[in-house]
């Protein structure tokens, strides 16, 4: 049961306050509840006990994720989501209903709505999807959506060559994966740059590798260039020095013994060592190389 005093209103007045987002928000009370966070402009939301300390005080920040719950209710966690407003994400189907589907959100207690207006060919309990969260303009609510278009395109470009990005994994196909670049644009990897397994759903860093006149977006797990070379020397001299010294491969290894090795690929690989036997600090050795 929630403090109604505190609740009363809260709709009408919680505009600094936003669902769906992580927030700093600076403890201004406590209850038999839990704490009540506040955003400076007398804004509050409840953090309930299950996620407060006993050293919490009045005064205190604290980093928390926002939502609405069950009964249409602001609150907050200290629990990360699988995904906030403005971000995709692959996420399973947990359960359906008539007016659409709950899907596994990483909170405690709580779903994320899929409404079927927002579905594309029907989904399946137990099934992933790659999904985009938004806020509702008339309920304020966090909801998902398989129509992506408005939300994920290509119209105008926002990364560079070389640039670092985020991306998602989102399906196969015979030459690569496609893949959500910073959550805004669809992007291509093409399995010849693949150094490592990937999986669909599965979110990491990539760089830009060029960007087409068409607006088509290729990228690679490594940078490229020189730069990349550096600092693949750098971790392979670290590898090294965690390793007493010494690794069992060189350049006569074969590819995937130095990607189970180093993690890196043949090629990357034989550029790093290149650049460390340039510089004095290794050896080859009959069974692999060698700090000097």
């Amino acid at each position: 049961m929630y403090d109604e005093n505190a609740l009363r209103g809260q709709i009408n007045f919680l505009d600094m306050i936003k669902a769906g987002r992580y927030q700093t928000l600076t403890v201004g009370r406590i209850s038999d509840y839990g704490l009540y966070l506040t955003d400076g402009e007398e804004n509050e939301v409840l953090l309930p006990n299950r996620y407060v300390s006993l050293t919490d005080k009045v005064g205190d920040e604290k980093y928390v994720f926002v939502y609405h719950d069950s009964e249409d209710r602001l609150v907050a966690t200290t629990e990360t989501p699988l995904a906030t407003v403005g971000q995709a994400a692959c996420l399973q189907v947990v359960d359906k209903t008539l007016h659409g589907a709950f899907l596994d959100w990483g909170l405690q207690g709580k779903d994320l709505f899929l409404p079927n207006r927002n579905q594309q060919g029907g989904v399946m309990v137990g099934h992933k999807y790659i999904v985009y969260v938004y806020e509702d303009n008339i309920t304020s609510r966090s909801v998902a959506t398989m129509r992506t278009k408005t939300y994920i395109n290509n119209d105008t470009i926002t990364v560079t060559p070389r640039q670092k990005v985020e991306i998602l994994i989102c399906s196969e196909s015979p030459i690569g994966y496609r893949v959500i670049v910073n959550d805004r644009h669809w992007g291509m990897i093409y399995k010849n740059q693949l150094f490592r397994p990937v999986r669909i759903g599965e979110r990491t860093e990539a760089y830009v590798s060029r960007i087409t006149p068409d607006a088509r977006i290729d990228l690679s797990l490594q940078q490229q260039g020189l730069e990349q070379v550096r600092d693949s020397a750098d971790e392979l001299y670290a590898l090294l020095k965690n390793n007493d010294g010494e690794l069992p491969v060189n350049d006569n290894t074969a590819p995937e013994r130095v990607h189970e090795v180093t993690g890196m690929s043949k090629k990357m690989f034989k550029r790093s060592l290149g650049m460390l036997l340039k510089s004095g600090r290794v050896e080859i050795t009959d069974n692999g190389i060698k700090l000097k």
